[in-house]
């Protein structure tokens, strides 16, 4: 099996709710949008659906809960982008988990969650960069160099 991830589909409660919060509230841009999924385009051959949770349960043919085990997230290139993005998702209806604050990482970063509950972590990690064909590159960070 390739090491690779192509889409990722979460399981929501109200499909309107949440096309209304990502297309909308944050705006993104479908890359298809029926009235039974929705897609968005969300990086280099990736892609993010949201499903009806029930459909998902029948479609896997077994129940699909709204879950919390994981977190998806999106690096911003400063703390002010971290910021105004988190100032975004509130205004579009998020659930602010945590505010932007300096990361024990070295990083600045929030958290999220979307109407289902879904986490988001918004962040700055000036260790973290992706080339033009898309590899991810992660180095440690000093805070002196988070300080940007």
């Amino acid at each position: 099996m390739n090491q690779q991830l192509n889409l990722v589909t979460l399981g929501v409660e109200d499909l309107k709710v949440s096309r209304q919060f990502y297309s909308h509230g944050l705006g993104w841009t479908p890359l298809l949008d029926l009235d039974e999924i929705v897609f968005y385009q969300i990086g280099k051959g990736l892609a993010l659906a949201l499903f009806p949770l029930a459909d998902l349960g029948a479609d896997t043919g077994h129940s699909a809960t709204v879950g919390t085990s994981f977190t998806l997230a999106q690096n911003l290139d400063s703390p002010t982008e971290v910021d105004e993005a988190l100032q975004r998702a509130r205004a579009a209806g998020a659930t602010v988990l945590k505010e932007p604050q300096r990361a024990a990482f070295g990083g600045y970063h929030g958290y999220f969650a979307d109407p289902d509950g879904h986490r988001w972590e918004v962040c700055h990690n000036p260790g973290w960069s992706v080339a033009d064909d898309g590899t991810v590159t992660l180095t440690a960070v000093e805070a002196a160099d988070a300080e940007d």
